[in-house]
């Protein structure tokens, strides 16, 4: 029977298999396997006009604004495990021990490097090589048009890059499409890597644009070049360079840190920080003048994504029930958050210790909870200090503000908003100078700068004697909560070991970080596919 079986099987797959292969016979004879697209994004079709740049840059946007999108990457890659915060609740466990969270397969490790080869460099590299082609100098009515579409892709090529030597170290560059399989690609050593960035980032300064339209907000401009110049120029001893960097933004005329209320919100409770990160205020066209790059946040449109910050950072309120049992309820003011980033005592109460600042204001920090359930008997009245683990490291914490705003789709229970996000701003190009200017041992105009920022908060100054490195860690953290990727700003700094041993939030994060984690390793995946040469680990891996 089972000789039967298989002959049975033999004659009914020759049976299918012959009227295809007949087919497929006339069909290669009359040459109807021949297709002519009607449509197509390939890039020779695409990129032979300027309609056609505008949008493969567009699409380059997209792909860099890629790094915000989804549940918590970003926290997990810039927050979490730093000196600000942790996650918490009993079933997370991320970086409470760092010697077996933080491998060569961890997510956002492999997330973060597969987001910059895959999505970003390919489509950088093409408007590149294509605006660079001599067939293509027809589409341009001057060079000066030609190089500002170069310089948008050189702008975010280089903002890539820049990201990657300040997680991994040293990286393979690849300035070029890659037509055909490579498994040889070899580390350049983080030097060269922000050598390249700043070629790309100088290139974008000259030719980038110093406004665009209200339509075309999210774009690049020329400021957004020379505030991550600066930072480059830091990062390679430059500090002549980093100072003049800063300096073109801030004396440019199109920039100032807001000090009157506008916006929204304006004639409601509140302040000028607040103002700042109140939903509709992120661009100029809402009077804002401190922006100089944000990530445009559009609801439920395509490509336009949504913003989690709410869902990470507040903490778990709707878990926190009443003397008489009643849970609490999620409201527009605030949203639904997970207790994903719970904020370090050294975030939500060393830094403001020893005089008023309007960024810890009760407008920019919540502190205080009242049961919000109108079914409750105790509706209200303050919230009352809690003593179980999962309450007070998950469910109630003090909290920045920022992260509140229109709750995106309408849905109070998403921990989504529709605000936009902050990638530069002008503050963090005061400070940027102000670290140049004390790394070059000139402690007083570094006063200065953060001074400037200070005096908007209205903040007592610094002296020049107390200004050091750590200072402008701290108030760039006053500052720049939410905002600024600290776990980058860190190892940039040389300082992410040590700030995490200081101030971490989970006793087993400090005691279990070790020296070679001031740098992540690179992906396992992207060593094994390099089987033609060796793409070298970092220490400690």
């Amino acid at each position: 029977m089972k000789t039967l079986r298989i002959k049975l099987h033999r004659k009914i797959i020759r049976w299918l298999l012959l009227p295809s292969i007949a087919f497929c016979l006339y069909s290669c004879s009359e040459d109807l396997l021949t297709e002519t697209p009607k449509s197509s994004l390939n890039a020779d079709i695409v990129l032979k006009t300027k309609q056609g740049f505008e949008n493969y840059l567009i699409g380059l946007i997209y792909q860099a604004r890629l790094e915000v999108n989804g549940d918590f990457t970003w926290h997990a890659v810039n927050i979490v495990g730093t000196d600000l915060a942790d996650d918490s609740g009993t079933e997370y466990s991320t970086y409470a021990n760092w010697v077996s969270y933080l491998t060569p397969i961890t997510s956002e490790v492999v997330f973060e490097w597969n987001w910059a080869y895959t999505n970003v460099f390919p489509q950088a590299n093409t408007i590149i090589m294509y605006a660079n082609k001599p067939e293509s100098s027809n589409i341009w009515a001057t060079d000066a048009e030609r190089n500002a579409v170069i310089a948008e892709a050189r702008f975010i090529r280089g903002y890539t890059y820049n990201i990657l030597a300040n997680l991994y170290g040293g990286v393979p560059i690849v300035d070029t499409i890659i037509a055909v399989p490579k498994f040889d690609y070899t580390r350049a050593s983080r030097e060269e890597v922000l050598q390249f960035v700043k070629a790309d980032l100088e290139f974008a300064s000259q030719w980038l644009p110093p406004t665009v339209p209200k339509a075309n907000e999210g774009r690049i401009v020329k400021a957004a070049a020379d505030h991550l110049l600066s930072e480059v120029y830091i990062s390679l001893g430059e500090y002549d360079k980093a100072i003049d960097a800063a300096s073109r933004v801030i004396n440019s005329g199109l920039y100032q840190l807001m000090t009157t209320r506008f916006g929204s919100q304006k004639s409601k409770s509140g302040d000028v920080f607040s103002d700042l990160f109140r939903t509709g205020n992120y661009n100029r066209s809402a009077g804002n003048l401190e922006v100089i790059w944000a990530y445009q946040i559009e609801d439920y449109t395509t490509g336009g994504g949504n913003n989690q910050w709410m869902r990470n950072w507040a903490p778990f309120l709707t878990h926190v029930a009443s003397p008489d049992r009643k849970l609490q309820i999620a409201t527009d003011s605030m949203g639904r958050g997970t207790g994903r980033v719970r904020p370090s005592w050294y975030l939500s109460n060393t830094i403001w210790e020893g005089g008023t600042d309007m960024r810890n204001s009760i407008f920019n920090w919540r502190r205080v909870f009242y049961y919000n359930n109108p079914a409750s008997s105790n509706f209200g009245q303050v919230i009352e200090p809690k003593t179980t683990y999962e309450d007070t490291c998950r469910s109630i914490y003090p909290y920045t503000r920022k992260v509140e705003g229109k709750p995106w789709g309408g849905s109070n229970t998403s921990g989504k908003t529709d605000n936009d996000l902050y990638v530069y701003r002008l503050a963090e190009t005061y400070l940027l100078r102000a670290e140049a200017y004390l790394r070059k041992g000139d402690a007083e105009n570094a006063a200065n700068d953060i001074n400037i920022v200070r005096a908007r908060a209205m903040a007592t100054p610094v002296a020049p004697a107390d200004v050091t490195i750590d200072y402008i860690l701290d108030e760039r953290a006053r500052e720049l909560v939410a905002e600024e990727p600290r776990r980058r700003t860190l190892i940039r700094m040389g300082k992410l070991v040590e700030r995490v041993r200081l101030y971490g939030f989970r006793p087993t994060g400090r005691t279990s970080i070790q020296d070679y984690h001031n740098w992540w390793p690179i992906p396992q995946t992207a060593i094994d596919a390099n089987f033609g040469a060796e793409l070298k680990q970092n220490d400690g891996y």
